[in-house]
């Protein structure tokens, strides 16, 4: 609670800081877009629209009424597949061709948002609404308590791709609203599923050991449960703990962060903290991060089966913590705010831009450090859905970059390498999905994947787009994050990405340190074409080529001890992977 104490003396710089954020008095393009389901005004900004295609037959709301039961949801990838879950179930994508991406399986399976991951022939996807059912039927269960409601986290076997077979089925008191796969890199014989459940707790009479009440010292609130899932017998997956990651170090007591309400006047209603609602995990650094209603929490998952919480953090501008992101290197996680619980109109002229916003934190010794908020600065209209959501690192080297889903309010794609001046680069923004109420639409997610970015369209598909390059973003730059290529993507399981030593990685460096003006002009421009002569050569022309590139190299390694960290690092880096590429030019 100390810790929540400084963040509200620092919240007059916190509101100062913001003002760089307020929408510019240039109309915005995104700003009174026309309405429309299929034929909606678009506005877009260093990006492009590849592909879209509706929800198919099954997973459109029958009635037009607008509500949840049909919307789609979460996304996981794997290889050339796409899986998209769905309030109603879940559909497999072809997308080996992001110009032309084919719906493969559609399976219906309602019972909540459908979120999903993949590893392997394993699919997993999370369950909370009490009208899931075990045999994921349509009908729903009517009795009070029943044996055929399933609430939890399902588990396909996905050898066959086209016949999913649903193989196990791990109840939880709670239900799942999201889950995180948990892979232990020193153990790859299981896998662990962290689940956050967000509703009620269900009846001891339907699931053994559901305890209701807060006061009970066996509650199923102030808690989040670990499945176990033995690759070899995922049938044979069961929960293995409930660890109270919420609790008073000192005092035993499971509630022990943030008690719900408001922190001073003029500031938001925040929830109490008695679940998460998600955890992104990076195995490769041994943490995770929370975002967890009242509070923003890192854990050790050194041991995945009982996670440590390192530190807890709130914040006077935020209502409800819904999601994180780590940047690459570990340095910086963001959360996400989910004011108004995603189906309200949360980014209005009117509305505050560090209510409903990212805050980005830095980390450092397991302590996190307020840094600075970001919002998507385009305003949008009461008929528009719209709050900060679920969004993925965009793997630039030598840069911290997010793409994210804004509901209605679009895409926004920004750089946080200052954690302080966080700057929106490109956007992709849809017109109202309806001109007369709101109807419940836009960006659920937007992930960056081996190249392209996929948006989960709650109410009209799935869209694929590729970035283009632009002065805030250069060629060489999404040429080098296109080559951090990964087998698959769980986004609340964030990979390290890595680039090659590649002489397009080193490009990239060149480029920022030319925008931050680091690196005088002529000595950029000495560095690039020694790598063109270098690649364009051979024999003693090309040794020639590669002698001046590590000229350059150890020049700009000498020039990092008088830089800022930023750019030392990427001098550092361009020393290292024209080093790298060199060797491998005499291989």
């Amino acid at each position: 609670m100390r810790r929540v104490g400084i963040l509200i003396a620092l919240l007059p710089l916190t509101f100062a800081a913001l003002a760089a954020q307020q929408p510019s008095k240039a109309v915005d393009p995104r700003v009174g877009l026309k309405p429309g389901i299929t034929d909606a005004g678009v506005a877009a900004s260093h990006i492009e629209l590849l592909s879209h295609l509706p929800r198919p037959e099954g997973f459109d709301d029958p009635t037009g009424a607008g509500g949840l039961n049909f919307v789609n949801s979460d996304l996981a990838f794997q290889g050339s597949q796409v899986f998209l879950g769905n309030f109603t179930g879940l559909n497999f994508y072809d997308v080996e061709d992001p110009r032309k991406p084919n719906l493969r399986v559609s399976m219906i399976c309602p019972g909540g948002q459908g979120d999903v991951s993949v590893y392997g022939n394993l699919l997993f996807m999370s369950v909370e609404e009490r009208r899931g059912r075990v045999d994921c039927g349509t009908q729903g269960v009517q009795e009070t308590v029943s044996a055929d409601r399933f609430r939890g986290v399902r588990i396909f076997d996905i050898s066959n791709f086209d016949k999913p077979v649903q193989i196990a089925a791990v109840q939880t008191c709670r239900g799942s609203h999201t889950h995180t796969l948990v892979v232990d890199p020193r153990n790859r014989e299981k896998v662990y599923i962290y689940v956050s459940g967000t509703s009620g707790v269900r009846s001891a009479d339907e699931l053994e050991g559901c305890a209701a009440a807060a006061d009970d010292p066996d509650t199923s609130l102030f808690s989040i449960d670990v499945i176990e899932v033995p690759v070899a017998a995922p049938q044979t997956a069961r929960v293995v703990s409930h660890p109270r990651i919420f609790a008073d170090p000192s005092t035993g007591a499971v509630n022990g962060l943030w008690a719900g309400g408001n922190h001073g006047s003029g500031t938001q209603t925040t929830s109490l903290t008695n679940q998460c609602h998600d955890i992104t995990v990076y195995a490769a650094i041994g943490l995770a991060a929370g975002a967890c209603a009242g509070n923003g929490i890192l854990l050790d998952i050194s041991d995945p089966v009982h996670p440590v919480r390192l530190d807890a953090v709130s914040d006077p501008n935020f209502a409800y913590w819904h999601s994180a992101t780590f940047n690459n290197d570990g340095t910086k996680v963001i959360f996400s705010d989910e004011w108004g619980g995603g189906t309200q109109p949360r980014c209005r002229a009117t509305d505050a831009p560090n209510w409903g916003a990212d805050a980005i934190f830095t980390i450092a010794n397991g302590k996190m450090t307020f840094g600075g908020y970001y919002k998507m600065p385009a305003a949008q209209s009461d008929k528009e859905n719209c709050v900060a959501h679920n969004g993925s690192i965009v793997p630039v080297p030598g840069r911290d970059i997010m793409v994210q889903g804004w509901y209605q309010g679009g895409l926004s794609v920004f750089d946080f390498t200052d954690a302080a001046h966080p700057a929106e680069i490109a956007f992709f923004d849809r017109g109202p999905f309806s001109a007369e109420k709101l109807i419940i639409s836009g960006f659920w997610a937007a992930y960056w994947y081996n190249g392209h970015i996929y948006g989960s369209e709650m109410g009209r598909g799935l869209d694929i787009f590729r970035l283009l390059p632009s002065e805030f973003l250069t060629q060489n730059e999404l040429d080098a994050a296109g080559l951090a290529k990964l087998d698959a993507l769980n986004v609340q399981a964030q990979q390290k990405m890595v680039w090659p030593a590649s002489f397009v990685v080193a490009r990239a460096y060149l480029d920022q340190l030319a925008r931050s003006k680091a690196v005088s002009a002529n000595r950029i421009s000495a560095a690039r074409s020694a790598i063109q002569r270098a690649e364009h050569s051979s024999g003693k022309a090309q040794t020639s080529a590669l002698d001046d590139v590590a000229k350059v190299a150890a020049e700009l390694e000498r020039d990092a001890a008088k830089a800022t960290p930023v750019d030392a690092g990427r001098m550092r880096a361009f020393a290292t992977t024209v080093r790298g590429a060199a060797a491998a030019m005499h291989q």
